[in-house]
């Protein structure tokens, strides 16, 4: 028995579309937080997911959907379809060697960054340096115009910025990222059917029963270069479910260190898309 069943605090209403330019009634369901406190604890989670195939959304209680926040490594979703649509990177196998002169290893690297990589291993290993060299050669003016053009959070580029994702100077609320989502995968943007399939098998985190978790972690400290203070992370996705709609997701967290939410943003992604129902109980078990 789930949340929405087991609790009266569990609420449904009817809002106005946030996936849509028309006036499309939609039904939200509320996650009450108060059963999840003790496995929320020391954390601030936001979480949004949204069901085209019934226009239902579902949301955790309390969860601040406007706010733009650093998207920090969900960015190579994005970054991916940008490399390749551009045809700065020609697929998934496309390797870079790993200049130590130009991209030096900081202590926190993992010992997986410190090799040439390809399209695939470098969103897999969240490799940033890769995505970097990536941004140079994409050039900041097509970022800001594709960007805009997907209505990707602030679609802030500077100017001989690759770090513009890694700053917190490129923000996107979890509302945004959802939507972002929704429309991708609608198909309503002009990406080649090979850029999305590409994202696809890259993006496929786990397959059973006929759904697939697709989805990429990011995180960051809130002040950037800081790592004494609190930190931000999110899992950010979506579920494909066979013959039906993909439901894409959302989830943001905050915590006073990266341990706090390194394997909970995913852990608790999928317990709420249980939740929600867009999972099977036991998924990732």
């Amino acid at each position: 028995m789930n949340l929405c069943t087991a609790v009266i605090a569990c609420s449904l209403f009817t809002v106005a579309a946030i996936f849509s330019g028309e006036a499309v009634a939609e039904s939200r369901v509320i996650l009450p937080a108060a059963p999840l406190a003790e496995e929320m604890t020391g954390r601030e989670v936001s979480f949004l997911a949204h069901n085209s195939e019934t226009q239902a959304s579902c949301v955790l209680e309390d969860s601040d959907l406007e706010t733009q926040y650093g998207p920090w490594s969900t960015f190579k979703i994005p970054n991916l379809l940008i490399a390749l649509e551009t045809g700065v990177v020609d697929g998934l196998e496309a390797e870079r060697a790993w200049d130590q002169q130009r991209r030096p290893a900081a202590n926190y690297w993992p010992d997986d960054w410190r090799r040439d990589q390809t399209l695939e291993s470098a969103f897999r290993r969240s490799a940033a340096w890769y995505f970097q060299d990536v941004a140079v050669d994409v050039g900041a003016q097509q970022y800001r115009m594709i960007m805009n053009d997907w209505s990707y959070g602030n679609a802030a580029a500077p100017d001989n910025s690759d770090t513009f994702w890694l700053d917190r100077t490129l923000r996107i609320s979890v509302s945004e990222q959802v939507e972002f989502l929704s429309h991708l995968l609608s198909g309503s943007f002009d990406v080649a059917p090979e850029s999305l399939e590409a994202l696809t098998m890259a993006s496929l985190d786990r397959s059973t029963n006929g759904f697939r978790l697709h989805g990429k972690t990011g995180s960051g400290p809130l002040v950037p270069g800081d790592f004494s203070r609190p930190f931000e992370g999110w899992y950010v996705g979506w579920v494909a479910r066979n013959g039906l709609k993909p439901i894409p997701f959302a989830l943001y967290a905050q915590a006073a260190t990266y341990g706090e939410i390194r394997d909970f943003r995913r852990q608790f992604a999928i317990r709420m898309l249980i939740e929600c129902g867009y999972l099977p109980g036991g998924f990732d078990s």
